[in-house]
């Protein structure tokens, strides 16, 4: 869906926005990082609640409220930051938008096998067919998640350049207030079961150690994208280039949309828990170069490769999740992951800005991207730590 494309947008406008221009007016990368971690750190601890709310009552009133008042957060932003008032009060109203802000794409993803069944019902395509298409779903909403990756800190980068940070947070603003109530709105919202509606689950429980596993995966993966974000700021600001920082991190995505547009080829016989795990080796090794790089680009050119790795472990962590999930407790599974990817975004922000600042040593670029390699060598160990477990939770649910 475009709607639920374009709505999900503004999230990830809004974490490099915020980086951005808290670093532009404080001068200071560790109150960025914690800036723009207050923000996903919020989003990520009120997304199971309000996945949980939506399961209860429906997406349309949930979402709707969301857009409109994580708008008004982003204006806030603006306001706040352009008046010089102390950290505290920006890392609050960052907290408070994020709090405010809908997952779309995890909400949308949640509304693909209703859709299917009623096209089951419509005769349109066969029973035995809804499973292929759930994956083709999963992998064009990865694609989505990993457009969105893209577009998002490419529009901060090209906003940035011609209105500055605050108009691309404002733009974020007006964004979200559009398309956010759209996706809302939308007549798939309706086809999701709530409540009593939901098939039974009988004894099938969220909080198994497949999903607990997979939680974790992807909160690495969020440290990957906070880590990568600050250093790649500190990086672009040391070049005398600090607007095009969202432009330089977008092509980490490129790679990333080409992969997972490719994965619905691969055949159903390599399971999600073996591609975590090859993509996850993969990242390792793609991002070690990122000690090496000094100028913008060898940045650009490190990042675009390591794209092609993402996709895959992202993806195969989320449609894992779908499978093994009771159908009540779906909502309150995806914006989980996706909670759990925005505290990983959080940390990794911090803690590489902080090292950035020097608070380990010296700083600059360099201490920012070791915490983006400890994160993806934590990943796969996981991955490795994890196999038999994940092979038998997707072996179950088939």
């Amino acid at each position: 869906m475009t709607v639920a494309f374009l709505g999900r947008i503004p999230l990830a406008m809004s974490q490099m926005g915020v980086l951005l221009l808290v670093a532009q007016a404080t001068g200071r990368y560790g109150i960025a990082g914690a800036t723009a971690g207050a923000l996903a750190v919020a989003n990520a601890a009120g997304s199971p609640f309000f996945g949980a709310l939506a399961d209860r009552i429906g997406q349309r009133p949930v979402v709707l409220v969301q857009s409109i008042f994580g708008s008004l957060g982003l204006v806030s932003i603006v306001f706040f930051a352009n008046q010089g008032v102390s950290s505290v009060v920006l890392i609050v109203v960052a907290a408070l938008t994020g709090l405010a802000m809908p997952q779309v794409g995890p909400l949308a993803r949640v509304r693909w096998r209703p859709v299917l069944a009623l096209r089951v019902n419509e005769g349109r395509i066969r029973k035995d067919e809804v499973d292929r298409f759930v994956d083709l779903a999963f992998s064009y909403e990865g694609a989505g998640d990993e457009a969105s990756f893209v577009l998002g800190p490419a529009l901060v980068g090209i906003l940035g350049v011609l209105m500055g940070a605050e108009g691309a947070l404002l733009a974020a603003a007006v964004l979200l207030l559009v398309f956010g109530t759209s996706f809302a709105m939308h007549r798939t919202a309706a086809l999701v079961p709530r409540g009593s509606e939901h098939a039974p689950t009988h004894g099938v429980t969220l909080w198994t150690k497949a999903f607990v596993a997979l939680a974790a995966a992807v909160f690495l993966m969020g440290m990957l994208f906070g880590s990568i974000q600050s250093g790649t700021t500190v990086l672009a600001t040391d070049q005398g280039h600090p607007d095009v920082a969202g432009l330089i991190h977008a092509v980490l995505g490129i790679g990333s949309v080409m992969a997972a547009l490719s994965l619905a080829a691969l055949p159903a016989s390599i399971l999600y828990a073996t591609r975590m795990l090859w993509a996850s080796g993969a990242m390792v090794v793609l991002a070690l170069p990122l000690l090496f790089v000094h100028t913008i680009p060898q940045l650009v050119a490190v990042i675009a490769v390591m794209g092609f790795a993402v996709a895959p472990y992202l993806i195969s962590s989320f449609a894992l999740a779908g499978l093994i999930v009771p159908p009540a407790r779906i909502g309150t599974a995806m914006t989980f992951m996706a909670g759990a990817t925005g505290l990983g975004y959080a940390t990794g922000a911090s803690i590489a800005g902080r090292a950035a600042d020097g608070a380990f040593g010296a700083g600059g670029p360099t201490p920012a991207f070791t915490v983006t390699i400890s994160a993806m060598a934590a990943a796969f160990l996981l991955s490795v730590a994890t196999q038999k477990i994940l092979r038998n939770a997707k072996l179950a649910s088939a």
